[in-house]
C-alpha cells in the first residue's frame, strides 16, 4: 500500500532579520488553534493574499506552523530558526486584513508585530557558522521547465492537489513510499529555485544556498532515495500491503544532478539565526 504526505513547501526566504519595530499591524487578525487535517496528508502552507497576489488585501492562511509563520515574519529559511519543538507542530488558522497599499517589508512587521502581540514572542539574531551546499547549475546545463502558469491566476483554497500525476496549482507535492526502501517522488509547479532549494535543505538537514542564478519560475519532478529520518508515517489500513518496491532511485544529489541537471557543492557559510527567547503556545484572545 502506498501512503502519502503531502507538503507544499514554502520555506525559504532571504537572510535579513530584525526585532518588531514601529506600529505597523494588520486593520484585522484573527489566529486561533487548527488541527492538522484527517487522512494522514500534512499541509504547510502557503499563506494565501497579501502584497503581490491577486488578492493584496488579505492574507488567510490555514493550518500554519509558528515555525511557518516565523519565517515569513523574519524573512528567513527553516535552518535559522533555534527555538522550542512545538514551533514544528503546534497548528494556526490566521486571516489578516491588510492596510491598502502596505509592501511586502511592512507586512513582514506585521507578522513580528502580531507574534508578539498573540504568541508574546521576543528573539534575538545571532550568527553561526554552517556546514551548507551550494545549488548550482550543472556541466550540461539545467533540465527545468519554465512554467506556463499564469501568475494572475487566482489560487484555489487549501492544499494543491494532483491530477493525472500533475500540480493543479503552484506548489509542491512530495509522495512518500515507505517500506524497505523508502523513496519519494516530488511533483513542483511554478516554482522559483530558492523554493527548491528549501526542499533539498529539509531533505539533507543542512543549508542549501542558491548559486544558480536562475530566476524563473519552473515545472519538474524529482525521484529520489528518501531518508526517512525518523519521520512517522501513518500506518497502512488493515489487511493492506506494503509497499514493494525493491530500488529506490538515487539519491537525493545524483537525482537533482541526473533529472534537474543542477549540482550540489559542499561547502561552509556564516548565517544570521533567529533565536527565540520566548514564545507561548497558547495565545492570547483576538
Amino acid at each position: 500500500m502506498r501512503h502519502a504526505i503531502a507538503g507544499l513547501l514554502v520555506f525559504g526566504f532571504a537572510c535579513a532579520f530584525g526585532q518588531a519595530t514601529g506600529r505597523l499591524t494588520f486593520e484585522v487578525a484573527s489566529v486561533r488553534p487548527a488541527p492538522v487535517p484527517a487522512g494522514g496528508g500534512v499541509y504547510f502552507g502557503p499563506a494565501r493574499g497579501g502584497p503581490g497576489t491577486p488578492d493584496p488585501g488579505q492574507i488567510t492562511w490555514s493550518y500554519a506552523s509558528m515555525k511557518a509563520m516565523l519565517l515569513t515574519a523574519y524573512d528567513a529559511k527553516n535552518y535559522q530558526i533555534n527555538g522550542p519543538a512545538w514551533l514544528d507542530t503546534e497548528r494556526y488558522d490566521v486571516i489578516a486584513k491588510v492596510p491598502a497599499g502596505a509592501t511586502m517589508e511592512q507586512v513582514r512587521v506585521m507578522w513580528q508585530n502580531l507574534l508578539a502581540e498573540r504568541f508574546g514572542l521576543t528573539v534575538h539574531h545571532e550568527p553561526k557558522e554552517f556546514q551548507v551546499e551550494e545549488l548550482v547549475i550543472g556541466k550540461g546545463g539545467p533540465k527545468l521547465k519554465e512554467t506556463s502558469w499564469d501568475a494572475a491566476a487566482p489560487l484555489p483554497p487549501g492544499p494543491p492537489q494532483i491530477k493525472n500525476g500533475d500540480v493543479l496549482s503552484p506548489g509542491v507535492v512530495s509522495t512518500i513510499f515507505p517500506g524497505a526502501s523508502p523513496h519519494a517522488h516530488t511533483v513542483a509547479k511554478a516554482q522559483p529555485i530558492w523554493q527548491l532549494a528549501v526542499m533539498l535543505s529539509n531533505q539533507l538537514g543542512r543549508p542549501v544556498l542558491d548559486k544558480t542564478g536562475l530566476t524563473g519560475k519552473y515545472d519538474f519532478t524529482l525521484d529520489y532515495a528518501f531518508n526517512l529520518g525518523g519521520l512517522q508515517l501513518p500506518p497502512p489500513p488493515p489487511g493492506a500491503a506494503g509497499d514493494s518496491a525493491s530500488d529506490p532511485g538515487p539519491d537525493l544529489a545524483a537525482a537533482v544532478q541526473q533529472q534537474l541537471g543542477l549540482g550540489l557543492v559542499a561547502g561552509r557559510a556564516k548565517l544570521d539565526v533567529v533565536v527565540i527567547d520566548k514564545a507561548e503556545k497558547v495565545l492570547t484572545e483576538n
